[in-house]
């Protein structure tokens, strides 16, 4: 936020405006019509290998509950929010949670619907929220764990500014064998100074 300091009226509805809005994604309140698609694309089995420990489809229920738990937006150590492209169609949700007080570490998730992958959405939505998280949550740090054979979203996280912080070694088990899981993260001031 330096550069977009706050110091009137207008500079701060000038930081409002902006604050949810990527180079090409905007961040929004979770509605309903958004539910089926998001739940859709959770319970994929391809992607599934991506973001669950294990290949099983949840009840629909329950995966409806959780990003409706995700996007209350009551918590003030996270938030969540559906994600749209340039000409407002869903294209996913992000979420951050447990940024508390006094390490204010946030974790991160994101899931992109099968359309949207590998067309750079996923980035531009990963700064948006992290902009988000250190701009107005006031979080000092935000880290996330992927599975080590998902170089897609590696390098997607790489490009917002998450570095490589450790692995976990083996600790997921998918096509008969253990995966390595990667730790990354970034602070505050790197991401300011990218």
């Amino acid at each position: 936020m330096a550069d977009d300091a706050i110091h009137d009226t207008d500079s701060a509805l000038a930081y409002g405006s902006a604050l949810l809005h990527g180079e090409r994604v905007r961040l929004r309140g979770l509605t309903d019509a958004d539910l089926d698609p998001l739940v859709d694309w959770w319970r994929r089995s391809d992607s599934a290998a991506l973001h669950q420990n294990s290949v099983t489809v949840r009840p629909e229920a329950a995966v409806r509950e959780m990003f409706q738990i995700w996007s209350r937006n009551d918590s003030p150590g996270g938030a969540g929010f559906s994600i749209d492209d340039e000409t407002g169609n869903l294209i996913g949700h992000a979420t951050l949670w447990g940024a508390t007080l006094p390490a204010r570490v946030a974790t991160f998730a994101i899931v992109i619907g099968p359309d949207a992958v590998g067309r750079g959405y996923g980035t531009d939505a990963t700064r948006t929220m992290l902009r988000y998280a250190f701009d107005e949550l006031g979080v000092r740090k935000v880290e996330l764990r992927v599975w080590a054979f998902n170089d897609r979203a590696i390098r997607a996280y790489e490009k917002a500014g998450f570095v490589r912080e450790g692995v976990r070694r083996q600790v997921a088990f998918h096509g008969g064998r253990f995966h390595d899981e990667v730790l990354m993260g970034v602070l505050a001031e790197e991401f300011r100074g990218r």
